[in-house]
């Protein structure tokens, strides 16, 4: 069986810096992370949160998954395919949830697939809307989620409902009561 491509999220960083020919000076101008960090990180000392991660794979333009495992040229065919067990799932606790990115050895996708978990109930817990760049589907796998955004109604998802908006639009997940 072969050896698994997941390595850390250090050599990764050191190894995608590098063959983008960059310093940790460049990837300080292009992504706005501290030299420090960046040196914190490729050297497993540090990890980094949701919102940072994102900063730091759209600093690079790179596939924010191609941070947790390794290159392995045979992922670059037309006959895509990528079992995960749950076992194998990274989990990244950013500051209003919880993400488990999913099939994170298939690179160079044209989305990210990510499980969550929300623990605000209000959004003077949440705080500010998150805003970023892409889309996001969301599907509700067990309870209920209360979605907020700047443009539309709140609107509350149960279990088999689904949500796809433009992630640019200010927007929050909230765990319904």
């Amino acid at each position: 069986m072969k050896k698994s491509l997941r390595t850390s999220l250090g050599k990764n960083l050191r190894s995608t810096r590098k063959k983008l020919g960059l310093t940790i000076s460049d990837v300080n101008q292009l992504t706005g992370l501290a030299c420090s960090t960046i040196s914190k990180v490729e050297n497993d000392q540090m990890s980094l949160t949701y919102d940072k991660l994102s900063q730091l794979a759209s600093g690079l333009q790179i596939d924010i998954a191609s941070l947790f495992h390794a290159d392995d040229a045979s992922t670059n065919v037309t006959a895509r395919h990528s079992v995960e067990r749950p076992k194998d799932r990274i989990s990244v606790k950013a500051g209003k949830y919880i993400y488990w990115y999913l099939n994170t050895a298939l690179r160079h996708k044209t989305m990210t697939p990510m499980l969550g978990r929300t623990k605000y109930k209000t959004l003077d817990e949440f705080g500010d809307y998150i805003r970023h760049p892409g889309e996001e589907f969301l599907l509700v796998i067990e309870g209920k989620i209360e979605v907020h955004t700047e443009q539309y109604e709140p609107v509350i998802l149960s279990k088999g409902d689904s949500l796809y908006i433009d992630s640019g639009m200010g927007h929050a997940y909230l765990a319904a009561r």
